[in-house]
């Protein structure tokens, strides 16, 4: 069956690339099955994802498939096809890696556009001096204890759960293990564990800041990775049996679908300015947090985040240096020279390093295709959806 090929294809990449598979809830005996084999070799999984491919396009399963449903199948395993083509050594150009794993075509912004942003982040940012001193004091000003760390997270995720609970519903059951983590390439991460249960990890190798911990908790958990998990769980899985829903792998575009929306997913239930409600939980800190000079920092200095972008490029499209890339991280991203490398130390992860577009690109496609309408939003969490579906006219 189509599904079971699909499946045990994304199963056996993941044998290869450590944190390839994001999340497995499906058959067991599926994955046992995997297990047990021996590793199958890259020329042999790109046969396999090209004659997944053709039996998709020839309608296979025509009684178990509709046509969206297929069509989510076809992106997905053509982002398979494009890992297994990298695993078995063929070179392709970077934005072609990009465009077949995530379905959007990267691009190039200029420095024009980030100078804007430094203008208008010198506009609002108190003080004096040069912006990229007094950016970086500001933020890191903010930095919050560790020892206070996890009451934070659980505080703000108590308020985040029910007001998602509010506008979307959750399923009864779902619950997040909350945890510090170190060593790790991100700022944090969900392991959607199936059974409607996520466990959340944040990393501390670097201060968490209280500008940007909100942000963090609706990604990761609501209504962001968790409720989109767990809503799918329940809806495409329990109750529609697409099996294929219990697989999440790096290089597809359920990734930049689910990374979209989940940059998005803060604003969706706290309003443009969230930071209005972020001081209540950051108040009893006493770290200085001003909701207006926040909020209007994090207005002028949004496009920044395509600064990672650019550096992906760099690194992948034109093979620069790293310490290059640093440098330019350090001063178009306006970063001190450890969260730079931290950056770097994302992209260029072997399983990560074209994983940035999922952000840059998936957060505006999510957010025109939702445009302040929490329907189009619950449609996200909830159906299955490509980047193309997300198109506004």
């Amino acid at each position: 069956m189509i599904i079971d090929r699909y499946l045990e294809l994304g199963l056996r990449l993941g044998r290869h690339v450590d944190g390839f598979v994001d999340a497995y809830y499906g058959p067991p005996a599926v994955a046992a099955r995997v297990a047990a084999e021996a590793i199958t070799a890259p020329s042999v999984l790109v046969a396999d994802a090209a004659r997944l491919l053709a039996d998709l396009d020839a309608g296979a399963d025509a009684d178990l498939l509709d046509a969206g449903r297929r069509r989510w199948l076809r992106a997905q395993t053509l982002g398979l096809h494009t890992s297994a083509r990298k695993l078995a050594g063929e070179q392709l150009a970077y934005a072609d890696e990009v465009e077949w794993c995530y379905g959007v075509r990267p691009r190039w912004r200029d420095t024009d556009e980030f100078a804007a942003a430094h203008r208008r982040l010198d506009a609002v940012l108190p003080g004096d001096g040069p912006l990229r001193d007094r950016i970086i004091a500001w933020r890191e000003s903010q930095a919050i204890p560790v020892p206070r760390l996890e009451g934070l997270l659980r505080d703000i995720a108590d308020d985040f759960r029910a007001r998602t609970e509010t506008m979307f519903g959750l399923p009864a059951g779902e619950h997040i293990d909350w945890e510090l983590a170190t060593d790790q390439p991100w700022s944090g991460f969900n392991y959607y564990l199936g059974d409607l249960r996520s466990r959340v990890a944040i990393n501390t190798d670097l201060p968490v800041l209280a500008p940007s911990i909100g942000h963090l908790v609706a990604h990761e958990a609501y209504p962001g990775h968790h409720t989109e998990h767990s809503r799918k769980e329940a809806g495409l899985v329990r109750q529609r049996d697409w099996v294929e829903e219990t697989l999440f792998c790096v290089g597809t575009p359920q990734c930049l679908i689910a990374e979209g929306l989940a940059d998005l997913a803060l604003t969706v239930i706290a309003g443009d300015t969230p930071e209005t409600v972020m001081v209540e939980h950051l108040a009893p800190l006493g770290i200085g947090y001003d909701p207006e000079v926040a909020a209007a920092v994090r207005i002028a200095s949004e496009s920044l985040d395509a600064v990672r972008a650019d550096a992906a490029w760099m690194l992948h499209a034109e093979a620069r240096p790293v310490d290059e890339v640093i440098a330019f991280l350090e001063r178009w991203a306006l970063l001190p020279h450890q969260r730079a490398t931290k950056a770097v130390e994302f992209l260029t992860s072997p399983t990560w390093r074209a994983y940035i577009s999922c952000y840059v690109e998936g957060l505006p496609l999510c957010r025109d295709f939702v445009a302040g309408d929490p329907a189009r939003f619950a449609e996200l969490i909830t159906e299955q959806r490509i980047p193309a579906d997300l198109v506004v006219a």
